[in-house]
């Protein structure tokens, strides 16, 4: 990636959604709500406390994370959407991937 952020920002990439509901229905783009899942695929250095000393970064790059619906601003970067916020806007780490429902 040719894009470093800057202070207490990452750039995540959204996790696509499921096409396909748990009863086996095909959900269209157009109706599909984006995903408030995504990776971390860049960090800035942290941002500085009153003393301009330098607080780091709690995630880190390849961090599975759940941000709000609203988090963040949408940017392309060689052709990829991504989204820019702050570190603040990620409520939280997932720790282990999310086991799929096998059908029956």
């Amino acid at each position: 990636m040719k894009f470093r952020p800057l202070h207490d920002r990452v750039v995540v990439k959204r996790i696509d959604a499921e096409e396909k509901s748990s009863g086996g229905i095909i959900i269209p783009d157009t109706a599909q709500e984006k995903p408030s899942q995504g990776e971390i695929v860049a960090i800035g250095p942290g941002g500085r406390d009153e003393a301009g000393k330098l607080i780091p970064i709690d995630v880190r790059v390849g961090d599975r994370i759940l941000f709000g619906k609203w988090s963040g601003t949408e940017v392309k970067i060689d052709g990829v959407e991504y989204l820019i916020m702050k570190e603040s806007d990620v409520m939280g780490v997932i720790d282990e991937p999310v086991a799929k429902k096998k059908a029956a």
